[in-house]
């Protein structure tokens, strides 16, 4: 039986988001979501990690080249997201409030048809130094 390794890519990039639903009324998103329902938006410099959990290639001795992940995660998540305002300019965050729980999915839905299926991915995302959301759960 081959043995399982994980690799790990952090990477960065910074936001603005608004958390607020339409059909509720100011006072109701700001009971909900305090500050972070504010109209005129607030950001983030968040801090990404991608985890690809699988065995080693014996050809390669890898289990994705890293490098390969780097570019990936650079063309498929980072311009995408990198000094945007999430609510404004990306696309499924039209109709998804974006909390960091959110942002995780979508960013796992963005990349997980790049990854080889036979390999299992995570994504860690900081919102804080001290807060941060995993999807999915390990």
């Amino acid at each position: 039986m081959k043995q399982k390794v994980a690799v790990v890519r952090r990477e960065h990039f910074n936001a603005a988001h608004r958390l607020y639903r339409k059909d509720w009324s100011d006072a109701q998103n700001s009971s909900t979501f305090g500050k972070c329902s504010l109209p005129n938006f607030h950001g983030h410099n968040y801090e990404l990690e991608v985890k690809v959990v699988g065995e080693v290639d014996e050809e390669t001795g890898y289990v994705m080249d890293i490098k390969k992940l780097s570019e990936l995660i650079e063309e498929k998540v980072l311009e995408k997201f990198d000094h945007k305002n999430l609510n404004v300019d990306v696309e499924e965050f039209q109709s998804l409030n974006p909390t960091a729980e959110n942002i995780a999915i979508v960013i796992y839905n963005i990349l997980r048809p790049y990854i080889n299926e036979q390999n299992e991915i995570f994504i860690r995302l900081f919102e804080t130094p001290r807060n941060y959301v995993e999807y999915p759960v390990q």
